[in-house]
């Protein structure tokens, strides 16, 4: 799950949205680097994000990919949950892999939405409509 929305002036840097997220919410939230898209700059050096944590299994990790614009994408915060649960970036997977990807997404996804849903709301207050 990702959206990508647009974003007032006030909040044109990840410091800001750092500040905005504490302020706002009682999320744990942090400036982190992007281990879980692996996006690098120019200079070849990890791109950072912000990181929302709702708990273990459900999060969002912020980013501006464009000067008015940003990007929520949800993750799985705690590594060693992600190594489980997140996404699996292997070109080729065993059958077992794939049946066992499939069920995790089922028995996830209501709880993944509903988490989703409340990261949304909270950054329609800084939502150019």
């Amino acid at each position: 799950m990702e959206k990508q929305i647009t974003i007032k002036n006030d909040y044109n840097s990840l410091d800001k949205i750092l500040e905005f997220v504490k302020n706002e919410s009682s999320y744990e939230c942090s400036k982190d680097y992007d281990k879980w898209d692996m996006r690098t700059d120019t200079n070849g050096q990890m791109e950072t994000c912000v990181v929302i944590k709702k708990n273990a299994l459900h999060g969002v990790k912020v980013y501006l990919p464009h000067e008015k614009s940003l990007k929520m994408t949800h993750i799985v915060p705690n590594v060693i949950m992600n190594a489980y649960l997140g996404k699996n970036q292997q070109r080729h997977r065993r059958i077992d892999e794939i049946v066992i990807g499939k069920i995790k997404d089922l028995l996830l996804l209501n709880s993944q939405k509903k988490a989703f849903k409340e990261f949304e709301e909270l950054f329609k207050k800084i939502e150019i409509v």
